[in-house]
């Protein structure tokens, strides 16, 4: 498995279109969410995912700081189906954390979390600081893990 870590303008159109197929799979379809997932960000971004054999199994992207949230944040968190219950969603973190480190220091992390992972993201030093609230009709929480020193 290989991990990749890259801005905007270095993807393929061959790795940006497996990054979309991936997020449509998991959010438009395994969700059953319409909604504008091309939404004007991912041009700022850093793109994470791991690819095995040509197929994409896990992605997420770093939102620079002051486009989604003053912090720098890390969304669209999404695993492949085939590729769950193998301890990648947990990878993605550390890797995204791990690069994020690399960008831009230790700072701190914003992230807007199905309210159902919560737990899950405390696992990596998130505290959650806002109450319930709906994303695309979906519930999620505000979560921030602060700057380690």
């Amino acid at each position: 498995m290989q991990w990749h870590c890259l801005p905007f303008e270095q993807l393929s159109a061959k790795q940006l279109y497996n990054i979309m197929a991936l997020r449509q799979e998991v959010f438009v379809v395994e969700q059953a969410c319409a909604y504008l997932d091309a939404d004007g960000k991912d041009q700022k971004c850093y793109h994470i995912w791991a690819e095995e054999n040509g197929q994409t199994l896990a992605y997420a992207r770093i939102v620079k700081p002051g486009v989604s949230y003053p912090e720098v944040s890390i969304g669209r968190v999404a695993t492949a189906p085939s590729a769950r219950r193998m301890g990648l969603g947990k990878e993605l973190m550390r890797v995204c954390i791990d690069c994020i480190t690399d960008l831009y220091g230790e700072v701190p992390i914003h992230i807007s979390a199905q309210c159902y992972l919560e737990v899950f993201y405390q696992g990596f030093q998130f505290v959650t600081i806002s109450e319930p609230y709906l994303e695309d009709d979906i519930p999620h929480v505000g979560m921030m893990r602060a700057a380690r020193k």
